[in-house]
């Protein structure tokens, strides 16, 4: 009887030896004569598990984690493939980490062989498309915006509102385009389930394609992702070649095809104006509005841009209807939030869960607290451009209100967590640097501010002056805000202004002279 081991391919597992588990599985199942079959799924998020080694057993899959290469053998003689011995964690099922979650986009990553479409179709993959095949356009909108999704890469504008827009404009061309350039620090979340579930991805630009009467779409992906490249391209090669794209989608009447493009670095190319001209093979600078991408986008052409996240949710919401979506989450903030908890935490990892959940259950209940075991002494939500939370507002529900009236944001999805040997003047200051090197340089406020706010400061910082450089700061960040052209310029204060506000005691330090011999 043949027993499947599964062993992650996903970059993270990869990094710490993954390949080389895999490979001494082979050699030491071959030598001892056994059966086996090794596939290499995605990861389930528990990133400290890593390598996490699965085994299927008449009772569920078994899992194994932290596994060396050296350990094979000896995990082999003692039960492995029987679900028995060292390293066991028991059924993943159950590992309350992963038991406690609510898992909708995520649900396949990890489960399924990522590049086995059979596998993918075997666990309700494309019923969403098939649904959405017997709709009309409108009919599939209408149902996105029921369900509540909301984008996932930022600012969390309604998915629907945007397809419909599209659907609303006559045009010969209409594109999607999946922004796939993942690049906020402590985010992974698109990483992951490109290399674990691509055809929930390829899914669900099918289904807005079908949708809005879009025939191309393009994937934008981070050019730091060689993995996610290469999954992506395969899975879309094997889609087309099973019919599930090109001119003729599932046997419809509806073409659609889409191909995957490589970024060049840049992170101003998460912004989607920047993207689309990096797409048009143009230098990735910020377009002005109007037009909206969804009226002249793409080649001027009507444009759906939406983040990996959003697209990936929409086959769910077809396949369960928008009212089981919307019955996750609170208030305007429904479904469900992949969250990707890093930084100085003992547990990191991906987490899905209902919009609501507190940063303190994130953190404690699935993080275990800082991994120096020091106390927690400040967390950043949003990426390199949210804000600094201190430890007295952990009980801030994940939800893009909640967020918003704490002068913060939610961004992609990405906690990182510092203990209290963290010197928030100096992380308010890498965000102004951060700016500065990454500005597009289309408009001044972002393009000068940036660089202006680094040395203000400094200044600061090495106590010159403080009280009227802490003025000018708050004017220069106060234009920044108001003025800049996209988001990075106009959202970096937040972090400078949250350091300021919750941990002011690190912006006066007394300075200590240097001792001269």
């Amino acid at each position: 009887m043949t027993t499947r081991v599964f062993v992650p391919r996903d970059a993270a597992a990869r990094s710490v030896g993954a390949d080389d588990v895999a490979l001494a599985i082979a050699a030491e199942a071959h030598a001892h004569g056994l059966d086996v079959t090794i596939v290499r799924n995605g990861s389930r998020g528990m990133v400290w598990l890593e390598p996490l080694v699965e085994v299927e057993t008449d009772v569920g899959r078994v899992g194994f984690g932290h596994v060396a290469p050296e350990e094979i053998g000896g995990l082999l003689d003692a039960g492995m493939l029987e679900g028995r011995g060292p390293r066991r964690l028991g059924l993943i099922e159950n590992i309350p980490y992963f038991a406690k979650q609510q898992r909708l986009t995520f649900a396949r990553c990890g489960v399924v062989d990522p590049l086995s479409l059979d596998d993918y179709l075997a666990h309700g993959g494309y019923l969403g498309l098939t649904r959405a095949l017997g709709m009309t356009g409108d009919e599939v909108v209408t149902e996105v915006i029921e369900s509540g999704l909301r984008g996932r890469g930022g600012a969390g504008f309604p998915t629907g509102i945007k397809w419909r827009t599209v659907l609303g404009v006559a045009a010969d061309q209409k594109y999607i385009v999946c922004n796939a350039d993942e690049g906020d620090s402590g985010t992974f979340a698109d990483r992951m389930l490109i290399e674990g579930d691509p055809f929930t991805l390829i899914e669900g630009m099918t289904i807005a394609g079908i949708a809005v009467g879009a025939t191309r779409g393009y994937v934008y992906l981070r050019s730091e992702y060689p993995d996610a490249f290469r999954t992506l391209t395969e899975a879309v090669a094997i889609a087309r070649e099973r019919g599930y794209l090109g001119t003729s989608v599932a046997g419809s009447a509806h073409a659609f095809d889409l191909d995957v493009r490589l970024g060049a670095g840049a992170y101003i190319c998460g912004e989607e104006t920047a993207l689309l001209e990096s797409l048009e093979g143009k230098k990735g600078v910020i377009r002005p509005r109007p037009p909206l991408p969804a009226i002249s986008g793409l080649f001027g052409q009507p444009t759906v841009v939406n983040n990996v996240l959003s697209l990936a949710t929409v086959p769910v919401i077809l396949e369960r209807g928008a009212a089981a979506y919307q019955a996750f989450g609170m208030g305007r903030s429904r479904g469900t939030q992949p969250v990707q908890l890093a930084g100085n935490v003992k547990r990191g990892g991906l987490i899905e869960l209902a919009f609501g959940v507190t940063l303190r259950e994130v953190i404690e209940d699935f993080g275990g607290g800082t991994a120096t075991g020091r106390p927690l002494r400040a967390v950043q939500v949003g990426g390199p451009l949210g804000a600094y939370f201190p430890a007295s507002m952990l009980d801030t529900p994940l939800d893009y209100e909640a967020m918003a009236a704490a002068s913060g944001l939610l961004g992609h999805g990405g906690i990182v967590v510092f203990d209290d040997t963290v010197d928030l003047a100096q992380q308010a200051r890498f965000a102004m640097a951060f700016c500065a090197v990454e500005s597009c340089g289309k408009c001044t406020p972002c393009r000068i501010g940036s660089t202006r706010g680094v040395e203000v400061m400094d200044r600061i910082i090495a106590g010159e002056n403080r009280t009227a450089n802490l003025e000018l700061l708050d004017d220069l960040t106060t234009i920044m805000t108001s003025a800049s052209l996209c988001a990075l310029g106009g959202l970096t204060p937040i972090p400078v202004r949250s350091a300021l506000q919750h941990f002011p005691e690190d912006f006066s330090r007394p300075i200590v002279p240097i001792a001269t011999a």
